[in-house]
């Protein structure tokens, strides 16, 4: 595993070279019908040629670099920056608040909090069986909710797990959005997805007062985190070893039922800094997630809401940008935005503003070429790409 700040100072000069968004662009009204998805996402000769079932392995064939072969342990190294934040103490992991509010999901902003008005978070929590727990500092604010560090009263040794001595504590108001009828549907996510691989244990969930809570294992800084600790760069090779790492995650997410529907940079996290899992990556936030497939087995039927956006500008996939059905592909086109985004450190669609900013945002990805956003990755991002945007609503990926 190479160090992380290997190819730092080549992605800097790179980076001088990047595209520049082109928010010069006449405005269009945002009832306005994107163009044809098919006019950007013909697939390649060499794509149409693959075999399928190296779908899900291309993005390791790197010609520079080793490929990871421990998936488990892919992030080894990444878990060096993730011990440098622990000891710089970051308030709010996970949150950068000049970059979330470009690469915000829309649909919660709109269900927000507004923290002036909501209750105060307990300042002591139990909830279900569980120990008593201290609220302590606040580590991020999300549409929906707020997590928050919690320190048990009394007892307690162990780093992780129920009867750990620090958990997350994640805070959503009775009158959140989310909670129109009763419990977040986040939570019948956890319950469904309980033990899944990638996904943070949920040990105690209950309301109390206004809030309905859910005690949590606490986790370590983002990739985003560790990205921006190392000066906004990250080399091909680690960004694959994060590849292999986050499909593996989607894998098992996606064979549960679901898709997660925000794959980001942001949602994903590494273990405790110290513990046993400090190497290990995690996919938090599941308030959009839903079903891809029917108690029955079947994939869910195909519609499209031009009016409903759903996931974060930026990692959006072009079907979220059009308001169709969220499917496995979709996941995994933001998983790749998001691998080239911690290599380049900039994607082409960034600093357009104002009312028409997910058209605008949407009509730029359907114009950049595979070739040209991938211009300064190896390969095998490129093909990864391709084969991701050209998968069809129901296409099982392999």
């Amino acid at each position: 595993m190479p160090e992380l700040r290997s190819s730092t100072r080549q992605a800097r000069l790179r980076s001088k070279k990047r595209d520049d968004p082109q928010p010069g662009e006449p405005p269009v009204k945002p009832a306005s019908p994107a163009p044809p998805r098919a006019g950007r996402r013909a697939p390649t000769r060499a794509a149409r040629g693959r075999k399928p079932k190296r779908k899900g392995v291309e993005i390791l064939n790197l010609e520079a670099d080793p490929a990871c072969e421990d998936p488990p342990k892919a992030v080894a190294g990444v878990a060096g920056a993730a011990k440098k934040l622990a000891v710089n103490k970051v308030p709010e992991v996970g949150v950068n608040k000049g970059l979330r509010m470009e690469g915000e999901s829309a649909e919660k902003i709109v269900g927000a909090d507004d923290d002036s008005t909501a209750t105060p978070v307990p300042e002591g929590v139990q909830v279900g069986n569980s120990p008593e727990y201290i609220t302590d500092r606040k580590l991020g604010k999300g549409g929906f909710g707020q997590v928050y560090v919690g320190r048990r009263v009394s007892g307690g040794a162990a780093r992780t797990g129920p009867d750990a001595y620090e958990v997350a504590l994640k805070f959503e108001h009775r009158n959140s959005k989310g909670c129109n009828y009763g419990p977040p549907y986040e939570w019948q996510v956890y319950s469904a997805l309980n033990g899944c691989y990638g996904i943070p244990s949920v040990h105690y969930k209950g309301r109390q007062g206004d809030y309905y809570i859910l005690v949590m294992d606490m986790l370590g800084p983002s990739l985003w985190d560790v990205w921006d600790s190392m000066g906004q760069a990250m080399s091909a090779n680690m960004a694959a070893c994060i590849a292999v790492e986050g499909i593996s995650i989607l894998e098992k997410l996606h064979s549960k039922g679901f898709v997660h529907g925000d794959v980001k940079p942001e949602n994903f996290l590494l273990g405790q800094a110290g513990s046993p899992d400090d190497k290990k990556l995690y996919l938090i936030d599941l308030g959009l997630a839903s079903k891809w497939r029917e108690t029955n087995g079947h994939h869910v039927e195909y519609d499209q809401r031009p009016d409903i956006f759903r996931g974060t500008i930026r990692h959006a996939s072009v079907h979220a940008h059009l308001g169709r059905t969220g499917s496995r592909r979709d996941d995994l086109e933001s998983l790749a935005y998001t691998l080239i985004f911690l290599i380049r450190g900039r994607l082409p669609w960034q600093g357009y503003q104002g009312d028409t900013k997910s058209f605008l945002v949407c009509k730029k990805k359907m114009a950049t070429s595979p070739e040209m956003l991938c211009c300064f990755c190896p390969a095998p991002f490129k093909q990864f790409l391709e084969i991701v945007t050209n998968m069809k609503f129901d296409e099982e990926p392999n």
